[in-house]
């Protein structure tokens, strides 16, 4: 796999050996090991032992690493006992015998050197740590990429990605976009406000947003020196009942704050019809902060992966509640900076309120809108540049955890899959996109003129470098590999759109119908979030007892009116185009295993696992589908059924042309399916550990004392 005349082999070392099996050697592969200025390569002519996936990532070969992925670079002298983490421009005093790459994808990836040159083995570890570290934002493989990636049928250079390009998802760099938002969501008395052009008010906002209508631009220039960052309010969303979801940053003048925070209050309360009162939350005193969550992360990365499971059964427990503790918190809506969880917090509001943002485009639009235009510190966040630990946190993909639980809860309720949130969490470390490759859009704007400048490349009327953004999927995936993302289960909704100024709606041309909730594997009292008098858990039978005693009690004191609302919410059947509120006990909530576990060779079922559902499930819709239009062009063709059209299907599974004989599933099936844990782990063993219970269906880590504090 290449990357067009822009990816260049900075070093290799030939007779590599890459460890498949951490016990045994018997099935590793011999090859040759590559580093490049994007990604680190293996190229093997030995086949893998197990039958080969079908998707195929376009930029990425099944033995890659984009080297923006590598977490960190270990090299390993195991005859003279030495070991030595690399970074950028560093020197190594021993010939190594082992590298390994951590990864923050979660692979552990180990090669030999045993028959390899001990000169090219130093020079290609180090060349891995070197160009994984890049020094400026401008050495990172996607200005390269941009640069020269994109040619005309001429051979004349073409500046990024064709504006029309089939993208449907509004990118929201633009007013337009935000018109169109604010009449989908019927948001009469917002408009869009233009006094950041050119980023003269605020060095991280967008140049378009939209404010009150009562707001003045002269007021909100005034106002904008007492906040943060000179942040001030953006609406993100409107609800049908006239509600607004807005965010901002902290007022940073304190003299100012009573006298600005009424004023800003007064208009959003003008922009409501009922006139209703401000609800105001503060982020920062009611949920963790970015070290929190990477601590989280570095935890359960400890957990499922690195550690080799020496630690005692009880601190294991607790380092999984600690984890399972940062998914409880949900509402609205300031922080310090308005640019970490208040994305988190927005968007949730917002999945779980619009069934637009729960469709494909409609997500993609929200991360858009609330993580790319409003500064989210991607740059800072994933840490590209590997420069500042202190600001690594990975926010958004503690958002795409919250998105899968509460898809996992209603997995009918979404147009996309889970293989398309974990392919979209990987995207992440694929450095070519503008979605995750900036701290803001003035710093897009301001790096790619200068890369420009500096590699004589002309820009014409654009104002910066157009660098694709991740949903533009076909960089990375083909069509047929693109209806991975496709939920066969996904009830159809009718959805608002805005075409030539004015709102029209359209219906999903799947049946509507109300689902309940799909809980799994639950007592039936307990979907409304408590435990009835006859049921049991399937945990430690010992608390039971001691449980349901604590849980009369409880249930004896007094609602409150929030406390009725979730109660009858959950005691009646769920709109999948309406509100969906998560189940937050911790019962309710799962690993993510797709993408946190499918590295790990245990945790795999062949043939087995949620994919065999899909399978089917994706068969049957296909086969609908396909008599649905069938039917429909054999009307319109007045009976006759000669020459009918046959549209695309939009599964990966396919009917069969045999009804009564569905097709088997592939052999290549299995619950990591489209990903493949041969090669991608090695590390000892974990028979016999706390994780190894845990796959194996016990459940062990809720604690006694969460389990007793374990109320509605």
């Amino acid at each position: 796999h290449c990357s067009a005349d822009c990816e260049i082999v900075v070093n290799e070392a030939n007779f590599v050996r890459k460890c498949i099996g951490a016990e045994s050697c018997q099935d590793d592969l011999w090859g040759k090991l590559v580093c490049t200025n994007f990604k680190v390569s293996f190229i093997s002519h030995n086949s893998l032992p197990r039958q080969r996936f079908q998707c195929t990532h376009r930029l990425l070969g099944e033995h890659d690493i984009p080297l923006a992925c590598v977490e960190q670079v270990v090299t390993v002298n195991d005859v003279k006992g030495k070991q030595k983490i690399l970074g950028s421009n560093q020197k190594l005093k021993f010939n190594p015998t082992e590298l390994i790459l951590y990864c923050k994808d979660f692979r552990i990836i180990r090669f030999r050197f045993d028959e390899a040159g001990p000169e090219s083995a130093k020079k290609v570890c180090l060349a891995i740590a070197h160009y994984s570290h890049p020094a400026d934002p401008q050495l990172l493989f996607g200005f390269e990429y941009v640069g020269k990636r994109y040619h005309g049928s001429a051979g004349e250079q073409v500046n990024g990605v064709d504006p029309g390009g089939g993208m449907q998802t509004p990118l929201f760099d633009c007013s337009s976009d935000w018109d169109r938002e604010i009449k989908r969501t019927g948001a009469s008395e917002w408009r869009v406000c233009t006094i950041n052009q050119g980023y003269f008010i605020s060095p991280s906002l967008p140049e378009f947003f939209v404010v009150p209508v009562s707001l003045a631009d002269q007021d909100l220039k005034q106002y904008a020196c007492f906040f943060y960052s000179q942040r001030i309010p953006l609406w993100c969303w409107n609800h049908s009942s006239g509600s607004a979801l807005v965010r901002m940053s902290n007022i940073s003048d304190p003299q100012q704050q009573r006298k600005v925070e009424q004023r800003i209050s007064s208009a959003i309360t003008k922009s409501h019809p009922l006139r209703s009162d401000v609800f105001k939350s503060d982020l920062d005193k009611t949920l963790p902060n970015i070290q929190d969550i990477q601590a989280a992360l570095l935890k359960l990365r400890q957990i499922c992966v690195i550690d080799p499971f020496e630690e005692s059964e009880e601190k294991w427990l607790s380092s999984l509640e600690m984890i399972n503790d940062l998914l409880y918190s949900v509402w609205v809506c300031t922080e310090n900076e308005d640019r970490d969880l208040s994305c988190v917090i927005s968007c949730l509001v917002q999945l779980m309120c619009d069934p637009h943002c729960r469709s494909l485009h409609g997500f993609q639009g929200l991360i858009q809108k609330e993580w790319v235009m409003a500064g989210h510190r991607f740059l800072d966040r994933c840490n590209h540049l590997k420069k500042n630990d202190k600001e690594e946190s990975p926010v958004f993909l503690l958002f795409l955890d919250c998105a899968w639980q509460l898809w996992n809860q209603y997995p009918a309720a979404f147009e996309f899959t889970d293989v398309y949130l974990t392919v979209l969490g990987d995207s992440m470390w694929v450095p070519i996109f503008s979605t995750f490759l900036f701290n803001c859009p003035r710093q897009r704007a301001e790096n790619s003129r200068d890369f420009a400048s500096s590699k004589s490349i002309h820009l014409g009327q654009d104002q910066a470098l157009r660098f694709p953004p991740v949903w533009d999927w076909s960089q990375q995936f083909s069509l047929k590999d693109q209806t991975l993302f496709n939920n066969p289960l996904y009830v159809g909704k009718i959805a608002t759109c805005v075409q030539n100024g004015t709102v029209k709606t359209f219906t999903h041309r799947r049946s509507k119908k109300n689902y309940s909730s799909t809980l799994r594997g639950l007592p039936s009292a307990f979907r409304n979030g408590s435990i009835g008098p006859n049921d049991t858990l399937a945990r430690r039978n010992s608390l039971v007892l001691r449980l349901r005693s604590d849980l009369s009690q409880v249930r004896e004191q007094q609602e409150t009116p929030s406390e009725r609302f979730i109660r009858d919410f959950f005691s009646r059947p769920v709109d999948l185009q309406g509100l969906l509120l998560p189940q937050l006990l911790p019962s309710h909530l799962s690993v993510w295993k797709l993408y946190f576990l499918r590295w790990v060779p245990e945790a795999q079922i062949p043939q087995g696992g949620p994919i065999t559902t899909f399978h089917k499930l994706s068969v049957l819709t296909d086969e609908i589908e396909m008599l649905q239009n069938q039917l429909k062009q054999y009307k319109g063709a007045g009976g006759t059924p000669n020459n009918l059209h046959v549209e695309p299907s939009k599964m990966y599974f396919k009917s069969s042309s045999t009804p009564h004989q569905p097709p088997a599933p592939p052999e290549y099936l299995s619950s990591s399916f489209p990903f493949s844990p041969v090669g991608n782990l090695c590390r000892p063993g974990i028979l016999g550990t706390p994780l190894s219970k845990f796959l194996n269906g016990a459940k062990i880590w809720l604690s006694t004392e969460t389990l007793a504090n374990e109320t509605f």
